[in-house]
Protein backbone atom coordinates (compact mmCIF):
# COMPACT_ATOMS: atom_id res chain seq x y z
CA UNK A 1 0.00 0.00 0.00
CA UNK A 2 1.05 3.63 -0.11
CA UNK A 3 0.06 6.67 0.65
CA UNK A 4 -0.32 9.75 -1.58
CA UNK A 5 -0.37 13.52 -0.87
CA UNK A 6 0.08 16.65 -2.55
CA UNK A 7 2.87 19.15 -1.26
CA UNK A 8 1.60 21.39 1.74
CA UNK A 9 4.92 23.23 2.09
CA UNK A 10 4.28 26.17 0.22
CA UNK A 11 0.88 28.04 1.68
CA UNK A 12 -0.65 29.67 -1.86
CA UNK A 13 -3.77 28.51 -2.48
CA UNK A 14 -4.02 26.72 -6.30
CA UNK A 15 -8.01 26.20 -7.22
CA UNK A 16 -8.38 22.64 -7.42
CA UNK A 17 -8.28 21.23 -11.13
CA UNK A 18 -9.99 19.06 -12.53
CA UNK A 19 -8.98 15.24 -12.17
CA UNK A 20 -6.52 13.77 -14.31
CA UNK A 21 -5.86 10.58 -15.89
CA UNK A 22 -3.74 8.02 -14.87
CA UNK A 23 -0.48 7.07 -16.24
CA UNK A 24 1.06 4.64 -13.93
CA UNK A 25 -1.28 2.10 -11.86
CA UNK A 26 -0.07 -0.59 -9.81
CA UNK A 27 -1.96 -3.27 -7.63
CA UNK A 28 -0.37 -5.38 -5.51
CA UNK A 29 2.86 -5.01 -7.09
CA UNK A 30 5.43 -7.57 -5.45
CA UNK A 31 8.86 -8.87 -5.95
CA UNK A 32 11.41 -11.06 -4.50
CA UNK A 33 14.72 -11.90 -4.84
CA UNK A 34 17.62 -14.29 -3.34
CA UNK A 35 17.56 -12.58 0.20
CA UNK A 36 13.92 -12.09 0.80
CA UNK A 37 11.32 -9.45 -0.23
CA UNK A 38 12.87 -6.43 -2.61
CA UNK A 39 9.12 -4.55 -2.35
CA UNK A 40 5.53 -5.21 -2.20
CA UNK A 41 3.00 -5.55 -2.51
CA UNK A 42 2.60 -1.65 -3.43
CA UNK A 43 -0.59 0.16 -4.53
CA UNK A 44 0.06 3.13 -6.89
CA UNK A 45 -1.81 5.80 -8.39
CA UNK A 46 0.12 8.29 -10.70
CA UNK A 47 -1.71 10.90 -12.42
CA UNK A 48 -0.88 12.18 -15.91
CA UNK A 49 1.67 14.87 -16.32
CA UNK A 50 3.53 16.77 -13.55
CA UNK A 51 6.08 16.04 -11.11
CA UNK A 52 5.79 12.76 -8.96
CA UNK A 53 7.84 12.30 -5.69
CA UNK A 54 8.60 8.32 -4.88
CA UNK A 55 9.82 9.26 -1.24
CA UNK A 56 10.96 6.30 0.72
CA UNK A 57 14.76 4.92 2.30
CA UNK A 58 17.45 4.62 -0.40
CA UNK A 59 18.35 1.12 -1.67
CA UNK A 60 17.47 -1.87 -4.00
CA UNK A 61 14.01 -2.27 -2.96
CA UNK A 62 13.34 1.59 -4.11
CA UNK A 63 15.10 1.49 -7.38
CA UNK A 64 13.89 -1.95 -8.63
CA UNK A 65 10.48 -0.92 -7.94
CA UNK A 66 10.87 1.93 -9.98
CA UNK A 67 12.55 -0.03 -12.54
CA UNK A 68 9.40 -2.40 -12.35
CA UNK A 69 7.63 0.59 -13.44
CA UNK A 70 9.39 1.12 -16.25
CA UNK A 71 9.01 -2.67 -17.20
CA UNK A 72 12.80 -3.04 -16.60
CA UNK A 73 12.21 -5.31 -13.25
CA UNK A 74 10.86 -8.48 -13.41
CA UNK A 75 7.65 -8.66 -10.42
CA UNK A 76 5.85 -12.03 -9.15
CA UNK A 77 2.61 -10.85 -8.22
CA UNK A 78 0.61 -7.76 -8.78
CA UNK A 79 -0.42 -6.08 -12.05
CA UNK A 80 0.78 -2.87 -13.75
CA UNK A 81 -0.59 -0.29 -16.19
CA UNK A 82 1.56 2.85 -17.69
CA UNK A 83 -0.47 4.65 -20.25
CA UNK A 84 -2.89 1.63 -20.62
CA UNK A 85 0.18 -0.52 -21.90
CA UNK A 86 0.40 -3.54 -19.67
CA UNK A 87 2.97 -6.08 -21.47
CA UNK A 88 6.39 -4.85 -20.48
CA UNK A 89 8.34 -4.67 -23.76
CA UNK A 90 5.29 -1.84 -24.50
CA UNK A 91 5.98 0.08 -21.16
CA UNK A 92 9.57 -0.14 -21.70
CA UNK A 93 8.72 1.94 -25.07
CA UNK A 94 6.46 4.66 -23.51
CA UNK A 95 9.21 5.21 -20.56
CA UNK A 96 12.98 6.48 -19.94
CA UNK A 97 15.38 6.52 -16.91
CA UNK A 98 17.90 8.79 -15.73
CA UNK A 99 20.24 8.94 -13.02
CA UNK A 100 20.33 4.72 -11.94
CA UNK A 101 23.24 3.48 -11.18
CA UNK A 102 24.83 1.06 -13.53
CA UNK A 103 22.28 1.92 -15.86
CA UNK A 104 22.85 5.59 -17.63
CA UNK A 105 25.84 6.51 -15.84
CA UNK A 106 28.88 7.98 -17.78
CA UNK A 107 32.47 7.43 -18.42
CA UNK A 108 34.33 9.99 -16.35
CA UNK A 109 37.40 10.35 -18.77
CA UNK A 110 34.95 11.32 -21.83
CA UNK A 111 34.38 14.91 -23.10
CA UNK A 112 30.49 15.96 -23.25
CA UNK A 113 30.72 16.18 -27.12
CA UNK A 114 31.77 12.82 -27.06
CA UNK A 115 28.81 11.58 -25.01
CA UNK A 116 26.61 13.71 -27.03
CA UNK A 117 27.62 12.58 -30.20
CA UNK A 118 27.29 9.01 -29.69
CA UNK A 119 23.78 9.68 -28.43
CA UNK A 120 23.27 11.24 -31.64
CA UNK A 121 24.16 8.43 -33.35
CA UNK A 122 22.06 5.94 -31.48
CA UNK A 123 19.17 7.68 -31.92
CA UNK A 124 19.50 8.05 -35.93
CA UNK A 125 18.55 5.55 -37.86
CA UNK A 126 20.52 2.51 -38.80
CA UNK A 127 20.58 3.58 -42.56
CA UNK A 128 20.99 7.70 -42.18
CA UNK A 129 24.23 9.07 -40.96
CA UNK A 130 24.83 10.23 -37.99
CA UNK A 131 23.44 13.68 -37.22
CA UNK A 132 26.39 16.55 -36.67
CA UNK A 133 26.95 17.77 -33.79
CA UNK A 134 26.98 21.59 -33.74
CA UNK A 135 25.79 24.54 -31.34
CA UNK A 136 22.08 23.62 -32.58
CA UNK A 137 21.98 20.30 -32.37
CA UNK A 138 23.29 20.69 -28.50
CA UNK A 139 20.85 23.64 -27.82
CA UNK A 140 17.88 20.64 -28.83
CA UNK A 141 19.42 18.34 -26.44
CA UNK A 142 19.76 19.96 -23.60
CA UNK A 143 17.36 23.22 -23.28
CA UNK A 144 14.37 21.04 -22.45
CA UNK A 145 15.93 20.18 -19.15
CA UNK A 146 18.19 22.88 -18.66
CA UNK A 147 16.09 25.45 -19.50
CA UNK A 148 17.45 28.73 -18.46
CA UNK A 149 20.80 27.38 -17.02
CA UNK A 150 23.80 27.15 -18.73
CA UNK A 151 24.12 23.56 -20.09
CA UNK A 152 27.50 22.11 -19.30
CA UNK A 153 30.73 23.23 -22.22
CA UNK A 154 30.69 20.93 -24.64
CA UNK A 155 34.59 20.52 -24.09
CA UNK A 156 33.95 19.61 -20.53
CA UNK A 157 35.11 16.41 -19.14
CA UNK A 158 32.20 14.56 -17.12
CA UNK A 159 34.67 14.32 -14.50
CA UNK A 160 34.67 18.10 -14.26
CA UNK A 161 30.77 18.27 -14.18
CA UNK A 162 28.81 19.21 -10.90
CA UNK A 163 26.67 16.70 -9.60
CA UNK A 164 23.57 19.05 -11.16
CA UNK A 165 25.08 19.73 -14.12
CA UNK A 166 25.39 15.96 -14.25
CA UNK A 167 22.35 14.51 -13.75
CA UNK A 168 20.65 16.86 -15.88
CA UNK A 169 22.69 15.92 -18.70
CA UNK A 170 21.77 12.45 -18.47
CA UNK A 171 18.15 13.49 -17.97
CA UNK A 172 18.51 15.08 -21.30
CA UNK A 173 20.07 12.03 -22.93
CA UNK A 174 17.51 9.94 -21.50
CA UNK A 175 14.64 11.97 -23.44
CA UNK A 176 16.59 12.53 -26.52
CA UNK A 177 16.64 9.04 -27.00
CA UNK A 178 12.81 8.36 -27.34
CA UNK A 179 9.54 10.10 -27.45
CA UNK A 180 8.92 8.64 -24.18
CA UNK A 181 5.77 10.12 -22.26
CA UNK A 182 7.02 8.90 -18.91
CA UNK A 183 10.74 10.08 -16.96
CA UNK A 184 11.59 8.10 -14.38
CA UNK A 185 14.57 9.34 -12.38
CA UNK A 186 16.71 7.65 -9.15
CA UNK A 187 17.72 9.16 -6.07
CA UNK A 188 17.51 13.00 -6.54
CA UNK A 189 19.90 13.36 -3.27
CA UNK A 190 22.68 12.17 -5.50
CA UNK A 191 22.65 16.27 -5.90
CA UNK A 192 23.92 16.33 -2.70
CA UNK A 193 23.55 20.31 -2.56
CA UNK A 194 19.96 21.45 -0.94
CA UNK A 195 20.06 24.69 -3.38
CA UNK A 196 20.97 22.50 -6.26
CA UNK A 197 18.29 19.89 -5.25
CA UNK A 198 15.92 22.82 -5.46
CA UNK A 199 17.08 23.77 -8.79
CA UNK A 200 16.38 20.11 -9.48
CA UNK A 201 12.80 20.10 -8.24
CA UNK A 202 12.20 23.09 -10.25
CA UNK A 203 13.46 21.53 -13.89
CA UNK A 204 12.09 18.01 -13.16
CA UNK A 205 9.04 20.37 -12.79
CA UNK A 206 9.37 21.92 -15.90
CA UNK A 207 10.02 18.59 -17.91
CA UNK A 208 6.67 17.15 -16.08
CA UNK A 209 4.95 20.39 -17.92
CA UNK A 210 5.28 17.88 -20.88
CA UNK A 211 5.17 14.33 -19.65
CA UNK A 212 4.89 12.21 -16.24
CA UNK A 213 7.81 12.20 -14.09
CA UNK A 214 8.36 10.00 -10.92
CA UNK A 215 11.79 10.92 -9.03
CA UNK A 216 12.56 8.96 -6.36
CA UNK A 217 14.38 10.69 -2.81
CA UNK A 218 14.85 9.69 0.82
CA UNK A 219 13.15 13.27 1.92
CA UNK A 220 10.40 15.82 1.12
CA UNK A 221 11.65 18.39 -1.64
CA UNK A 222 13.80 21.15 -0.18
CA UNK A 223 11.41 24.25 0.60
CA UNK A 224 10.29 26.55 -1.68
CA UNK A 225 9.18 23.26 -4.08
CA UNK A 226 7.47 23.61 -6.69
CA UNK A 227 4.03 21.81 -7.45
CA UNK A 228 4.13 18.17 -7.08
CA UNK A 229 2.50 14.92 -5.62
CA UNK A 230 4.09 12.82 -3.01
CA UNK A 231 3.98 9.12 -2.97
CA UNK A 232 5.02 6.90 -0.01
CA UNK A 233 5.36 3.65 -0.31
CA UNK A 234 5.29 1.08 2.49
CA UNK A 235 6.44 -1.74 1.38
CA UNK A 236 9.71 -1.48 0.11
CA UNK A 237 12.82 -3.03 1.32
CA UNK A 238 15.64 -0.90 2.40
CA UNK A 239 19.18 -0.35 1.28
CA UNK A 240 21.00 -3.82 3.08
CA UNK A 241 23.67 -3.37 5.75
CA UNK A 242 27.05 -3.63 4.99
CA UNK A 243 29.35 -7.01 5.93
CA UNK A 244 30.47 -6.27 9.57
CA UNK A 245 27.84 -3.73 10.57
Amino acid sequence: MSAEQPDTADTTEIPEAPARPVAIAADGLHATGPDGPVFGPVDLRIAEGGLHILQSPSGSGRTALLLALAGRFKVDAGTLTVLGARRPSEIRRSTALAGFRDIDEIDDAVRVRAVVREQLAWNSPWYRPAPRFDDGAYSRLTLPVFGELAPPSPAAYIQDLGELELLLLRIALALSASDARVLLVDDLEQVRDLGEQAVLARRLAAVGEHRTVVASAINPLPHPAPPHTLHVPDAVAPAPRQKGA
